[in-house]
């Protein structure tokens, strides 16, 4: 499947592997939906540079959260462009210190759902849904992680759950699911709240794994996803191969990911 002429929503696009998903996409000529919740500046500095590269991008703002926010976005892209071929659920959270109990579940379980339910009807047969998570998710249930990582971790892997369970609905409208799964991301803002929590945890990571990804990395890898010809609830694994010990069906792959089916 060619990335050139797609039609991309990607949520959580106005910084990091969002972003960067965004402008790898657009440069392969997809039509990009950058999502954003507040930081309308931030999603349009990433439009203006994809539009200066040359591509076609357009923020559009919904709290994921809010099922109205969600509905209107939906519209908007419905009369943007009529259709729907990818969606990269990218966006997470759980670590804000001013949201609610439950928010981490709300937000990486329930608001991944809606949104797939909601872009339902946009997606035609050979529609991608690409699930972004991280290795502390996906082996959530085998391996122990950061304690304040937990709630995060926890309702991640509840919303890959949650999304793996719909994959035979998916199938019967000739739509796949994929999902991306990473080691600890250099860049990102989750080790940075880490290791506010953790002090050294970067570092601590940097010596048991070895090189961890960088966000373009990672992207590169997202943006490979969205148009591999693999079946539907695939696994993508980027770095962490401590992770992967005992893992059946694990390929090395390049750019130092490994895939599973």
């Amino acid at each position: 499947m060619s990335i050139a002429g797609r039609i991309a929503l990607v949520t959580g696009g106005s910084r990091g592997i969002g972003a960067e998903t965004a402008r790898l996409l657009a440069a392969e000529g997809a039509t990009v939906f950058v999502n954003y919740r507040e930081k309308r500046r931030r999603a349009d500095r990433v439009v203006g540079e994809i539009a200066h590269a040359g591509g076609t991008a357009v923020a559009v703002r919904a709290d994921l959260t809010d099922p109205a926010e969600v509905a209107a976005m939906i519209e908007q892209i419905r009369d943007r462009a009529g259709r729907l071929d990818l969606v990269v659920l990218n966006a997470s959270g759980g670590l804000e210190r001013d949201r609610a109990a439950g928010y981490a579940l709300r937000l990486n379980r329930d608001a991944q759902v809606s949104l797939v339910e909601a872009a339902l009807p946009l997606l035609p047969p050979s529609g991608r849904i690409v699930f972004v998570t991280s290795h502390e998710a996906h082996f959530h249930e085998s391996r122990l992680g950061y304690d304040v990582y937990e709630p995060v971790a926890a309702s991640k892997r509840a919303g890959e759950d949650a999304l793996r369970e719909r994959i035979p609905a998916l199938a019967a409208r000739e739509i796949s699911l994929v999902v991306v799964s990473g080691d600890m991301i250099e860049g990102t803002i989750t080790p940075t709240l880490l290791e506010r929590a953790n002090p050294g945890a970067i570092e601590a990571r940097r010596a048991e794994a070895g090189a961890l990804p960088t966000i373009a990395e990672f992207a590169s890898e997202v943006v490979a996803a969205a148009s591999a010809a693999v079946p539907s609830g695939y696994t993508v694994y980027v770095g962490g191969a401590d992770y992967l010990a005992g893992v059946t069906g694990v390929s090395s792959a390049a750019g130092g990911a490994d895939r599973q089916r």
